[in-house]
């Protein structure tokens, strides 16, 4: 008996860079949604009024409401439309190659400084959710927990440079850096208190190489003034997704 000719799985660069374009756009939509609107009042149908395609296409390209609104919360961690895991990001790669602790911090630090001008808008909108949405409460803890195992990773990788205090192990390490690099520590000190992002970030860079790394094994941090940040020493850090 002959076999069934085979068949080729079709393949569009077009029609796939349409549908990214289109996914992209509802996530935009939802975004300013949340922020201008709330959680309560964002639904599926302002949603696709909004990005100007039905519902529809937003459960195809996306999906129901909970996987917008992790869409929405994933796409501002990783800076693009799509889901990008923590070690292929392009700031953690570098954050890996670099030689010293100091260097790594610099990288981090200018990194979540990026992320959070695009999570904490967001944040405001899951933390009122979360008072009345289960769904909403398990993803910012699921997120906050996520958050924690990536920086037991990275307290992990500035270990390997034998510059922090011999006194720290991995965990605190690691809860140090967690508690610092959250959004409701960033609401605090540039919502709050008015800081401009490059001095939260090189607040951040510099706490985190005095608190961390022992004093022999590193170079003397510059001093930090409250009005005038001080020059990190790693001018390549300036980009992040």
């Amino acid at each position: 008996m002959p076999k069934p000719p085979r068949t080729r799985a079709y393949h569009s660069p077009i029609r796939a860079e349409h549908a990214s374009h289109t996914r992209a756009t509802i996530i935009n939509a939802a975004r300013q949604l949340l922020i201008t609107e709330g959680f309560n009042n964002t639904t599926v149908r302002k949603i696709a009024d909004k990005a100007g395609v039905n519902v529809d296409t937003i459960y195809r390209s996306v999906g129901r409401k909970p996987e917008v609104v992790r869409a929405v919360l994933e796409a501002a961690l990783s800076g693009l439309p799509e889901d990008v895991p923590a070690e292929q990001r392009q700031y953690v790669q570098r954050i890996r190659e670099a030689a010293t602790a100091e260097e790594k911090i610099n990288i981090y630090a200018t990194a979540i400084t990026e992320i959070q001008q695009r999570l904490a808008p967001i944040y405001r909108a899951l933390e009122e959710a979360s008072r009345s949405d289960e769904g909403s409460r398990s993803l910012w803890n699921e997120i906050s927990e996520r958050r924690a195992r990536n920086m037991r990773e990275f307290a992990a990788d500035l270990r390997r440079t034998g510059e922090l205090r011999d006194e720290l192990d991995d965990d605190t390490v690691a809860d140090i850096i967690w508690s610092m690099n959250s959004t409701e520590y960033w609401i605090m000190l540039v919502e709050q208190r008015r800081w401009p992002a490059n001095k939260f970030r090189d607040w951040l860079a510099d706490a985190w190489c005095r608190l961390l790394l022992a004093p022999a094994k590193r170079a003397p941090p510059a001093a930090y003034s409250a009005t005038e940040p001080p020059t990190r020493r790693n001018s390549s850090a300036d980009t992040a997704p």
